[in-house]
This record gives structure tokens, C-alpha cells and sequence, in this order.
């Protein structure tokens, strides 16, 4: 047998831990400490370990990693981890888990429910003992309240119970049966009232409603120097120099301004009393007819695509369908928030929708022909909504909000294809689109009009396009562009009315439109002819430049 010294240092331990009984006397004998017991049995020492430290004493105090005892990395599944945090927090942590049922139980359980229920009856009794119940059989169990009505005499057909308080010592009145109960006078005086602010009415103020032909107003002018009915943008056009006419048939500040469709033949205003008012362009300059229905001040206007029609929309959170000749109301829409922005499609087939951007962030959709509930919901932006462009054919349309954002809609579909969310952005107020439909003009709240792609592929800001020199911080200020797409034109806070070169963004002429200082809040530009401008504003006349 080889001695102790004949083995290498790290196996000589190792052999020496297994003592035989019959060992003499002259072996080597071994210390069991230990460190010597925690020692691999295989393998070579690691070098990089202080055999010196592995004591019992230092083992223990290893273990206790944190204050309270030992803590143990370990894994657990997302489900298991949901579960647990679930049951912490609605205070089932230290109740047992539910006890689950075998099949024999639940099949006793459904027997004993079973027995407890009253019997169906038969089917050819209707009334009277064992009387056809079916499924209305009732439970006798004592979770039913049980109500005994042995003591209640059976009355006739005509007859009905008599309820009699016994606590007090006044008699119950009892309402005859078919008796009209009347309304409390406070509420019939509220419903009036209501009545009467949902009452459209429309009121024709010119001599005749008819002409020598028997037209009336929607008829466009042919009888003039120059046509109304050539393509708009054929001609070149200039800026005005000079006030031709004024209207003064509004008292109040004037909030949306729109010229018919194609003609500019008519002018459509909406004012802070809730009136919609249109009146002639070129004939007797005179007021036609005055549209009454709502009872706040309007917020936008929006004709059809043949202007036979037009909404309004005020801050009593009324949109109003009218028939603009005759001045009846066609239908009306509310969804209990004000529309801020109401747009019609301009397309052929779709003509007869419209968009309505709210003051609670949501774009409906809406179909003018059915009922007053919307076909479509559009529900992206966080603030409420400012301006409505359609765009790509009317295929697209891109909004605004007071969210600084953009976003580009597929029509139809209440999902965005892109959003603009920059955050040098700022809130963009009132808009326009260029008459080559490549652009689409904001006005911005930093008083700078930009402008944004309007292509299929390309929405984004073109950076080179930037028109300044105005003051519209804080206010909605209305902003256009001439027919041909030559030069933009803006309002302003201080009462001018500013125009701007479209290509080299250069200040050409600014005109002083109101002498008092109002805001210029709407501007519009005649499609028919070059150099006709019409503004209105805070001190509610309408003017005619040229």
C-alpha cells in the first residue's frame, strides 16, 4: 500500500477521507476541519479561491445576504407573477385557492337546484291548479322573498288594488285610471323654451323673390360686362386698391364668410347672434334672406358643391342643413359638442357627406341624406378640432388640432396614414388649399402662414414656404388664395389685410380694412372675377375691395 507522502498534495487530502478500520497505526492521519470537508472530491482546486476563509462561521454569515435572511434569485412565469399580484391587491393572498368540483358533485349540486324549483305544470291548463308555468316556474328557496297574497280579495277586470297608508292620517289621493297628468308649470315653461330655440325660421328681405322670368337669386348673372361662369383661375389676378360697397346688415361680429360656389354671385355670413344672412353681389347689393335657428353664435359655414345647400354650425352644438333658396331647414345634427369645423365633401358621388370637427378631439362623419347619426367616427387628436382640407381627389383629408398635430385620414377608414407632431409646431388655426391642390396653407399661432404637401406620397412641411408680417396670435384668422394661385391673402388683429406673393413669399400690399382697429377674422376672394376681395371682422361689416 503506497504511503500518504507518495500522492500528490491536492489527491493526498482527498485519500485520506476515507479511513479503514483495520488502518495501523503508522498512517498518516488527517485533521477533518471544515475547510477541508467542503472541498471538491473531483477535479482540480480552484486557484482563485481563499481556502482560508471557508469556514463555518464565514459560510453562515455568506448566506444572510440581506437584512432579514437570505434572498434567492429565482424564476417565475409573467403569468404566475400577474396572478400572485392580482390576488395581493384585492386582499386574497392568504385565502385558500377555490375548490374545484368533480363531475359528480356539480351533477348533485344541478339536482338538488332542480328540486327546489316548482313544478311546470301541464300544458293544456291555463288557469286555475297545475296551471302551465313553463320557464317562469319559480325557486323555493329562502334566498326568494315569499309574499303571501291568501288574504287579497280576487277583483274584476275593471278593478284595482287600493293602497292604504295606516303610519299617517291622510288619505292618498287616487288618479283615476286614463286621467292626463299635467306637467309641473316650471317644466312646461323649460320645454317651451327649448321648443323654440330648436324652431328654424327664415325671413326673405329683398323687394321680389322672383325676377321677370320668374328665377330667383340663385339664378347666376348673364346679363353683365363679364361672364360668371368661365373656368375659375383662367385669368390673371391683381390686387385691390380700393373700397367698392359695404354691407351693414350685421351688428354684431361677423364669424364665417363663404361666396357661392364656382359664381360668386352670393355671399353667405355668419354671425355672433346665431344669423346666417346671404345677400347679392352685383345686382341691387341688397340683402336676400336671413336664416334664424340657432341660438348661440355661428362657427363656420360650408356650402354643397352646387350651393343648393349649406351647414351651419354654432356654439349652441347645432350643425343645421338649409336649403338655400327657399331657406328651409332641411335636417339638423347634434352630438353634443360644438362643432368647431363642418366641410361637405366636394366630390360627385359623396357630395352629399360632410365632416364635422368637434370640440372634444373627434371628426364625425356624416350622411345628410339619412338620419341625424353618424356613419363615421374619426378619434386620434387629443384637443379640439380646427381645420378640415380634403385632399388627393377628395380621396384624403388632413386636420388640425389644438394638439399641434396633423394627421392625414383615409376618407372613410377612422384610421390615420400619417400624423406631424413636431415639437417646434404650433397650433395651426384656419386653413386654405391652393388652387393647384399641391398645398395646403395653415395659419399659425407664431403669426406666420406655412405650408404643408398635400400630394399622394409626400405630407410634410416645405420649409421654404413661410409668410410673415401679420398678427394673429390668440385669434382665428381667416386666410385665402387668389383664383390663378399668384398671391395669399390673410386677415389680421389689428384690422389690415395683408397680401403676399405665393412663390416668393414677399409682402406686396397691405390694406387698412377696418380704421377702429378690429380683427379682420374672414377673408374671401371672388372666383370669377381678378381683383374682387371681400372682408368682415369683429365690427360686423362685410367689404368689397377692388
Amino acid at each position: 500500500m503506497a504511503q500518504f507522502g507518495d500522492y500528490p498534495p491536492n489527491l493526498a487530502v482527498q485519500d485520506a477521507l476515507v479511513v479503514r478500520q483495520e488502518a495501523t497505526a503508522d498512517h498518516a492521519v488527517v485533521p477533518y476541519t471544515g475547510a477541508d470537508l467542503l472541498r471538491p472530491k473531483l477535479g482540480p482546486a480552484n486557484p482563485y479561491k481563499d481556502d482560508t476563509a471557508d469556514t463555518a462561521q464565514a459560510l453562515l454569515k455568506r448566506k444572510k445576504n440581506v437584512l432579514t435572511g437570505t434572498a434567492v434569485e429565482t424564476y417565475i412565469s409573467e403569468h404566475t407573477f400577474r396572478s400572485k399580484h392580482r390576488a395581493v391587491e384585492r386582499g386574497d393572498a392568504g385565502r385558500p385557492e377555490r375548490e374545484f368540483l368533480s363531475a359528480a358533485q356539480l351533477r348533485d349540486q344541478a339536482a338538488k337546484l332542480k328540486a327546489q324549483r316548482q313544478a311546470k305544470g301541464d300544458a293544456t291548463i291555463a288557469e286555475g291548479d297545475n296551471a302551465y308555468v313553463g320557464p317562469w316556474a319559480k325557486y323555493k328557496s329562502e334566498r326568494y322573498e315569499q309574499i303571501e297574497v291568501d288574504d287579497l280579495a280576487e277583483l274584476g277586470s275593471d278593478e284595482e288594488y287600493e293602497i292604504v297608508e295606516e303610519d299617517d292620517g291622510e288619505e292618498e289621493e287616487v288618479v283615476p285610471s286614463g286621467t292626463v297628468v299635467q306637467a309641473p308649470a316650471k317644466s312646461l315653461a323649460r320645454r317651451k323654451e327649448v321648443e323654440e330655440l330648436g324652431e328654424e325660421t327664415t325671413t326673405f328681405h329683398a323687394e321680389s323673390q322672383y325676377d321677370y322670368l320668374g328665377r330667383t337669386y340663385m339664378h347666376v348673372p348673364q346679363d353683365l360686362d363679364f361672364s360668371l361662369q368661365k373656368e375659375v383661375g383662367s385669368e390673371t389676378n391683381y390686387i385691390p386698391k380700393k373700397l367698392v360697397h359695404t354691407w351693414k346688415h350685421h351688428k354684431q361680429p361677423v364669424t364665417s364668410l363663404r361666396l357661392f360656389p364656382n359664381s360668386s354671385h352670393l355671399g353667405l355670413s355668419g354671425c355672433t347672434d346665431g344669423t346666417v344672412k346671404i345677400w347679392d353681389v352685383y345686382r341691387s347689393k341688397e340683402l336676400l334672406r336671413t336664416y334664424s335657428g340657432h341660438s348661440k353664435a355661428i362657427t363656420d359655414l360650408s356650402f354643397n358643391r352646387d350651393g343648393t345647400k349649406f351647414l351651419s354650425g354654432g356654439f349652441d352644438r347645432w350643425i343645421k342643413l338649409w336649403d338655400t333658396e327657399t331657406g328651409q331647414s332641411i335636417n339638423r345634427f347634434n352630438s353634443g359638442k360644438t362643432p368647431h369645423v363642418i366641410r361637405f365633401n366636394p366630390s360627385v358621388d359623396q357630395g352629399h357627406e360632410f365632416l364635422a370637427g368637434l370640440s372634444d378631439n373627434r371628426i364625425l362623419q356624416y350622411d345628410s341624406r339619412a338620419g341625424n347619426e353618424p356613419v363615421q367616427e374619426y378619434d386620434h387628436h387629443l384637443g379640439a378640432i380646427n381645420t378640415l382640407e380634403f385632399v388627393d381627389d377628395n380621396r384624403r383629408f388632413m386636420s388640425t388640432s389644438d394638439d399641434r398635430s396633423l394627421r392625414v385620414w383615409e376618407y372613410g377608414i377612422p384610421v390615420e396614414i400619417k400624423t406631424i407632431s413636431e415639437p417646434d409646431m404650433f397650433a395651426l388655426t384656419r386653413s386654405t388649399q391652393h388652387p393647384s391642390g399641391k398645398y395646403v396653407l395653415y395659419q399659425c399661432s407664431d403669426n406666420s402662414i406655412v405650408a404643408y404637401s398635400a400630394s399622394s406620397d409626400k405630407f410634410r412641411q416645405n420649409r421654404k414656404k413661410s409668410w410673415r408680417g401679420h398678427n394673429t396670435a390668440g385669434s382665428a384668422i381667416g386666410i385665402t388664395c387668389s383664383p390663378d394661385g399668384q398671391f395669399v391673402v390673410s386677415g389680421d388683429t389689428a384690422g389690415y389685410v395683408c397680401f403676399w406673393d405665393f412663390k416668393t413669399c414677399k409682402m406686396y400690399h397691405k390694406i387698412h380694412a377696418d380704421s377702429a382697429g378690429g380683427a379682420i377674422n374672414c377673408v374671401a376672394w371672388s372666383e370669377q372675377e381678378t381683383s374682387k376681395v371681400f372682408t368682415a371682422g369683429a365690427k360686423g361689416d362685410i367689404k368689397m375691395w377692388d
